[in-house]
This record gives structure tokens, C-alpha cells and sequence, in this order.
């Protein structure tokens, strides 16, 4: 089936004024999106420029940086059975990728190095995220490397967080979803498969790349003070978000929630994750090494 521009904006407007996390926002949405139509902006444009363009109106609109199209060259099913809000797809994904996990390694001075692409889900990460903390239990120093971590699962952000607490007693954030006006609270696992990294000094790096869940675990790390955030100001996605294909190759990204951290009451949408030591991301983790091995 052909999908002319106009029905892929208009979907996309649909799914936007059903879920976003603030429905107050949405008529403003509308009415740029809608003008721009009007004005045959995006009559000419092929999928990926579409996607393009409607992406920077929809965030000039509103500016949350999960709204969005996204043109995925994978096919993705159109069944109403099939839209599971991306999950399926994602942890596919994450399976492929080794859970988000792309690096482990033990360097001088006894540091303990994990890089995260992606964080994963808290049900199939569990053993690939404790297998990694297992590999570094025994060192002096952890660097987590968020520098490349484009985001993920809150609730695999939790567990990666509830390694470096001692029980299961640390409230970490809540999350309101619209849909069901309802809010949800993460708190640190009581049981890991993999010893508890405590009492030992945390340091996470983060770059202008580093996104959403990724992003969670840096701001909560560093709000309960159990983290020194190390690199560049993060790109600014809070809001937990929901992906639903309109045609084959084009998604319209949703947040249909948003986190609320316990600590600070709000969170990091929009202005990132301030670091503790601003350094331009290349050179976080020279640093974070230079000041350990003194």
C-alpha cells in the first residue's frame, strides 16, 4: 500500500494527540505541523527526508527530543497485533547487540572499564549486565562509559543503578504515564545476580551523545551522590517513550511518560545532565584516569 506525505503526518499527529505525555501541549503541535502542510512543505520530500523534516518542526513545536519520525531501512509489520510500542523490536535488537554491553576490561591500577551502548531491558539483561559486574567485582575503581549510550530501558537503568547501592531499600525515581494516569516507582533490586559494587569510588562518562536511559543512570547515580560524572552536558531525553509504525520504514516516536527523580523532583529533560567535570567527552576518560592513578 502507497502512503501519501499528508497520511503519514496525519498519523503521526494522531498517535501524538492519543499519548504525549502532555496533552497541553499537543494543539500547539497540531497547528505548526498542520501549516506546514498547508504550505506543501513536505510535498516533494522522500522517506528519510520526511522523517527529517517533520522531526525538526515537531521539536520546534515542542522541544522533547524523543518526538519524532524515524526511517528505519528494516521493514516493520503494520498488524495492529504487531504494534507492541517497539518492545519487540528493541529487545531484538538488544539480543544482536550483546545487551548493550561493548566493552569490559580491567586497565592499570586495578579500574574496572564498562562501555554501554544501549541499556538493556531488567528481565533479558539480567545475566549479560551481572555477568559484566561479576568481571569487574574485584577492582578499586569503576568507569562507566555512557559516552556512546543512545538510551533504553528504565528499568534496566534501575538495575544497572541498584549495583551500587546495599539493599533494595534506595527509591530511585518514579514515572507518570498518561495512558493510565498512573505513577510507578523504581527502586534498587533486592536480588542481583552479580555482587554489589559498593564502597569504592563510581565515575560516569558522558558526551553530547548519551541519551535517555542512559542519562538516567547518570543523574541518578550523581543525585543520590553515589557517582562523579565525568565528560559533556548530555542531550536531554527523560520521557519514556513509545514507537508506532505508520508505514513499513517510517516510525512515530511517542513519550508517553516522564521521570520524576526522587532526589532533585524533576529530571533532565530538555538541559541534560549537567557532569560534576566538564571536559569535552573525548578526553573523559583520560581524565577520570589521571586523577585515580594521581
Amino acid at each position: 500500500m502507497a502512503f501519501t506525505n499528508v497520511h503519514i503526518v496525519e498519523q503521526a499527529l494522531e498517535r501524538i494527540g492519543a499519548g504525549y505525555v502532555f496533552p497541553e501541549k499537543t494543539a500547539a503541535i497540531e497547528d505548526m505541523i498542520r501549516s506546514r502542510l498547508a504550505a506543501g512543505a513536505y510535498e516533494e520530500l522522500d522517506g528519510p527526508a520526511l522523517c527529517e523534516a517533520v522531526t525538526e518542526d515537531l521539536q520546534g513545536a515542542c522541544p522533547d527530543k524523543h518526538l519524532r519520525l524515524l526511517w528505519t531501512e528494516e521493514p516493520r509489520s503494520l498488524k495492529p497485533v504487531d504494534d507492541d510500542g517497539g518492545d519487540a523490536a528493541f529487545r531484538a535488537l538488544l539480543r544482536a547487540e550483546g545487551q548493550g554491553i561493548h566493552r569490559v576490561e580491567r586497565l592499570e591500577g586495578n579500574i574496572g572499564l564498562i562501555e554501554l551502548r544501549r541499556i538493556a531491558t531488567a528481565v533479558e539483561g539480567a545475566r549479560a549486565i551481572g555477568a559484566a559486574m561479576e568481571l569487574v567485582a574485584g577492582t578499586s575503581a569503576l568507569v562507566l562509559d555512557l559516552r556512546a549510550c543512545r538510551g533504553g530501558s528504565p528499568e534496566g537503568a534501575a538495575m544497572w543503578c541498584s549495583y551500587f547501592f546495599p539493599d533494595d531499600q534506595v527509591h530511585l525515581n518514579d514515572i507518570y504515564d498518561r495512558c493510565t494516569d498512573t505513577t510507578r516507582q523504581l527502586w534498587t533490586a533486592g536480588h542481583l545476580p552479580a555482587p554489589r559494587y559498593l564502597d569504592r569510588p563510581v565515575h560516569v562518562l558522558t558526551g553530547e551523545a548519551t541519551f535517555s536511559a542512559a542519562e538516567d543512570i547518570a543523574y541518578t547515580l550523581q543525585a543520590h551522590g553515589r557517582a562523579v560524572v565525568v565528560g559533556a552536558t548530555t542531550r536531554g531525553g527523560a520521557h519514556p517513550t513509545d514507537r508506532h509504525p505508520i508505514t513499513e520504514h517510517i516510525l512515530v516516536t511517542v513519550p508517553t511518560a516522564r521521570t520524576i527523580s526522587t532526589v532533585t523532583g524533576t529530571n533532565w529533560e530538555g538541559v541534560g545532565v549537567a557532569p560534576d567535570v566538564p571536559v569535552p567527552a573525548a578526553q573523559a576518560l583520560e581524565e577520570v584516569l589521571k586523577t585515580a592513578l594521581g
